[in-house]
């Protein structure tokens, strides 16, 4: 039987019998219930991610995002239970990564949890997971359109083990450098945003350019922004358990981490909306809800240290920024279909910037308990350079750790990614899953532009010999 009883109030006690003397926790079912509420409130945004990115591509290759975002949740909570929640959270472990206390959840129940003593160790767990899946499908979003599904099983697995699980270790975990140094990471401005977005960089490089890139044939517009508005809504309606349930408690840093994340997205979508406008004349859905995610995931950490006003800039500094920042893919040469390096990754350090610049101690404690010294309103100046350490040192391990395991996979049999250039014409969809969509495709078009193509250059080269043995 679990050592546990209730009080008068209801709460529950857990009394930790391995102290002299015994020490009696409380856990009050309202923080318990936010916290479980919030999970769910996450693992929506998941297929969000699916949706989101589905919209964006081409409709032969539409499906295959939403599987991915399904795939992705299985594969993390069969590694999280494994040992993936050991790595990030054991209070044995190292400043860098955790150990195997907690193999297979062994001992994860109802003790107090690491992340905060308001609530049982398994139901941290359980939100936390949360946190660990959707990070590498935000990462997956680079291989859209140019990989094989089969191998990515196994990327999911070990990029989780290898990249996210250490860099959540270092920042949440009581023991990690970036937790001792007095960073400030509420939600996950370098765990989530930074090591994702880094990530789909590198695997765009490794991939290399699609077919067509710089010409006509990749300037397509998203095949339907209805799923573009639809994955917006979900992760917009999730980010509030994202921030909000991050602290952990039902209480007023929870309410505030909810206004200031609504606030962010608001001013983002709206400022990226804008700045789209100037240069087409159109009130672009695509570019609002581009710039809502941007506002949202900048506001990420520092939606527990900021008051509202500052969230009007982080949307603001977010929707221009990470705007601007889509046109690095051309200077740099390589294909970020999804422009997921400038949505996160810059979006990430914008967040991490601006929170050691307005995070205040006052907003932090809100919730009765926490104590910072605050950023640079609080007049602690110290405190950019160390956002600046952490958001480089997530920037680095994600890119080189992310491109070590491409390039061993690549040299595994079964596990290389990258597609021919066949199997691009018709779609991951069809080549990979044998299933579509929609009905209808619209695959005749590809395949007769394709067929074009190389008919014509066929004809080119035979007019060549014609006229190179004429002049012999």
């Amino acid at each position: 039987m679990v050592n546990i009883t209730y009080d008068g109030s209801g709460s529950i006690v857990w009394v930790d019998d391995s102290t002299n003397p015994a020490v009696p926790w409380v856990y009050n079912p309202g923080d318990i219930a936010w916290v479980l509420a919030s999970t769910a409130l996450v693992w929506i945004m998941i297929p969000g991610v699916g949706f989101f990115y589905s919209g964006l591509l081409r409709r032969k290759n539409a499906l295959s995002m939403i599987y991915l975002s399904m795939m992705t949740l299985a594969v993390v909570s069969f590694q999280w239970f494994f040992w993936g929640f050991s790595l990030a959270f054991s209070d044995t472990g190292s400043r860098f990564i955790g150990n195997l206390k907690y193999f297979g959840l062994k001992g994860v129940l109802e003790q107090p949890s690491i992340g905060s003593t308001r609530i049982p160790s398994i139901v941290f767990c359980v939100y936390q997971l949360m946190f660990a899946a959707i990070t590498p499908m935000l990462a997956i979003g680079g291989f859209a359109e140019r990989a094989h599904l089969g191998p990515l099983l196994f990327f999911v697995f070990a990029w989780s083990t290898l990249v996210y699980d250490p860099i959540a270790c270092w920042t949440w975990n009581s023991n990690g450098w970036t937790f001792v140094l007095g960073g400030l990471d509420f939600a996950g401005g370098t765990p989530v945003h930074i090591s994702s977005g880094t990530a789909a960089l590198a695997i765009s490089i490794y991939l290399g350019k699609r077919r067509g890139y710089g010409t006509e044939a990749l300037a397509y517009k998203p095949h339907n922004t209805t799923y573009v508005i639809l994955g917006t809504i979900f992760l917009w309606f999730g980010w509030f358990g994202f921030n909000g349930g991050s602290a952990l408690a039902a209480n007023l840093r929870a309410a505030q981490a909810c206004i200031v994340t609504n606030l962010a997205a608001s001013v983002g979508g709206l400022t990226w909306m804008l700045w789209d406008y100037r240069i087409e004349k159109k009130w672009s859905a695509v570019g609002f809800c581009s710039g809502a995610i941007a506002g949202l995931v900048a506001i990420t950490p520092g939606s527990g240290f900021v008051g509202s006003p500052a969230a009007v800039l982080f949307g603001f500094m977010a929707g221009t920024i990470c705007n601007f920042a889509t046109q690095l893919k051309f200077f740099a040469g390589y294909d970020d279909s999804l422009d997921i390096f400038a949505s996160h990754a810059v979006g990430g350090v914008v967040g991490n910037i601006l929170t050691a610049l307005f995070a205040q101690a006052s907003v932090a404690g809100f919730d009765g308990f926490t104590s910072i010294p605050g950023g640079w309103l609080d007049r602690h100046w110290i405190q950019l350079p160390k956002h600046l350490a952490d958001s480089a040192a997530g920037l680095g391990y994600s890119f080189v750790m992310t491109t070590v395991i491409l390039w061993i996979m690549h040299y595994i049999p079964g596990l290389r990614l990258r597609v021919p250039e066949e199997v691009e014409i018709i779609g991951i969809d069809e080549s990979d899953m044998g299933e579509y969509a929609y009905d209808y495709v619209g695959l005749e078009t590809e395949l007769k532009t394709a067929a074009f193509a190389r008919s014509t250059a066929y004809d080119a080269r035979e007019s060549d010999l014609k006229e190179r043995s004429s002049n012999a």
